[in-house]
């Protein structure tokens, strides 16, 4: 068989590499030289006395009888590709060099990067022009192999895909859409998420509302002891949080029997009299313990009592 020479092609894109070969006689094939002495072809028989042949393994043949029984038919013309032509080898089809074409724009791809798509061969321009997305920054082909990205149907290089804020390249970070602006998630947070009332900085997750106003988790606060309060009751005092201890010592009634803050939490009620406040509980008479809550009472200096003990003293 005639010599074969085998060169890499490189393809267009994500596409694996094609393997193109050239078989051109006189290089690493079957050798061609002249005779001097009785010699014959192997297959005619005629005499190769000065005439050019091509030695296989089982004998010499003479050109004609050479290109007859051994050179490869041409997928594209039809055609026997003799062994003085420029032979080229892909995917087990053989062509001439000038029969080795772009099927779009005619190009010679012999010297070309070249894919196969539906079994026509295509140049690289003629595949990224029918084939290839374009991106939607640049307006330019996002050429196969090339890194990009995708999304919501729409195609970017990944240089080309920025931040609307910083216009820095997003590349596989993540990001959230705005309309039609994209937004690195810090320029997201910075621009579009509520800031926290007491530290200013972002809220992104989490978080407790007081007064319709956010707040982190750890930035709500007691405003005396620092305590959080999220999860807990509390109450306020001139629009400042206070856990119940606090709120209890600092602002609260002092019950007039046990002297402990009167904070109302758990359902708790209290009796006022004058300027003195009773716990439910605390109400009684100082002398029998009657509880006097909904009950007639005399005030005895700091001492209230029940009639039937306040007539025995």
């Amino acid at each position: 068989m005639a010599g074969m020479g085998r060169r890499r092609l490189r393809q267009c894109g994500l596409i694996l590499i094609q393997h193109l070969c050239y078989l051109l006689a006189g290089e690493g094939g079957p050798q061609t030289g002249t005779m001097t002495e009785c010699f014959d072809c192997d297959n005619c028989k005629e005499s190769l006395y000065g005439r050019k042949y091509i030695q296989m393994d089982n004998g010499p043949y003479c050109i004609p009888c050479y290109d007859a029984h051994f050179a490869n038919t041409c997928d594209e013309c039809k055609e026997l590709i003799g062994h003085d032509c420029r032979e080229l080898y892909y995917e087990d089809r053989h062509y001439h060099e000038h029969c080795f074409r772009c099927f779009r724009c005619d190009r010679s791809l012999a010297d070309e990067p070249f894919t196969c798509q539906d079994e026509e061969l295509l140049c690289n321009d003629c595949y990224c022009s029918e084939f290839s997305s374009k991106c939607v920054a640049c307006e330019k082909t996002v050429m196969p192999g090339s890194r990009k990205l995708e999304y919501n149907g729409q195609t970017w290089h990944e240089h080309c895909f920025i931040c609307s804020s910083c216009q820095q390249p997003i590349g596989s970070r993540s990001f959230i859409p705005d309309e039609k602006d994209y937004y690195c998630v810090p320029c997201y947070e910075s621009k579009f998420a509520p800031r926290c009332t007491r530290c200013k900085k972002s809220l992104t997750k989490g978080g407790v509302t007081y007064r319709d106003e956010p707040w982190h988790k750890e930035c709500f606060v007691c405003t005396g002891c620092k305590t959080p309060l999220a999860g807990q009751q509390f109450t306020s005092q001139d629009d400042n949080p206070y856990c119940v201890k606090c709120f209890g010592n600092l602002y609260a009634k002092k019950c007039s029997a046990c002297t402990k803050p009167i904070t109302g939490f758990d359902g708790g009620k209290y009796v006022s009299f004058e300027d003195r406040h009773w716990h439910h509980n605390c109400f009684n008479c100082a002398r029998c313990k009657t509880s006097l809550v909904g009950k007639g009472f005399i005030p005895d200096n700091d001492e209230i009592f029940c009639r039937d003990c306040s007539n025995d003293l």
